[in-house]
């Protein structure tokens, strides 16, 4: 009677071809690379997301900062109330809605992210001189478009964004 399924040893895991999980484990291997540098620092991940979300910004709003930093929105609060004490961030009005506020850098946030970028921005070099050119910007640009594909729709500033 034959198998429906190969031996064992010529099976390939569920995961070795599953997407999310490539994906996944794929950001948490480089991340790691960087997250050291950053822990050498003594910067947090949570707080360079944050700072790096912010670089090139006119404000973010809470919400929209715990979406693209990967937190729940009261973590996200306390680590702003963290970041406004130690003069990273500064929290404003919203010029068009008095009711929104925005979140961006200060003069010292933009000090203590600029040299974080450079960092980044070396490490990603590395990471991409490691594949050829162009497998290096398919997988940006496929990364890209599952971002935009698969995106939920924004909020407006005046139902909670």
């Amino acid at each position: 009677m034959t198998s429906a399924h190969p031996p064992a040893d010529l099976r390939q895991r569920f995961i070795d071809d599953y997407l999310l999980y490539l994906m996944a484990r794929a950001s948490h291997v480089v991340s790691d690379e960087f997250h050291e540098q950053l822990r050498r620092r003594r910067i947090s991940v949570p707080v360079w997301r944050v700072l790096a979300s912010l670089v090139g910004s006119p404000g973010e709003t809470v919400t929209g900062l715990a979406e693209v930093c990967l937190l729940q929105q009261p973590t996200m609060t306390k680590l702003l109330d963290r970041m406004v004490r130690d003069g990273l961030v500064k929290r404003t009005q919203d010029s068009r809605d008095r009711r929104v506020v925005r979140v961006g850098l200060t003069p010292r946030g933009d000090a203590v992210v600029e040299e974080l970028i450079a960092l980044a921005r070396r490490h990603e070099a590395e990471v991409l001189a490691r594949h050829p050119e162009a497998e290096a910007l398919a997988i940006k640009n496929l990364l890209r478009a599952i971002l935009r594909r698969h995106a939920k729709p924004r909020r407006s500033a005046t139902n909670g964004g």
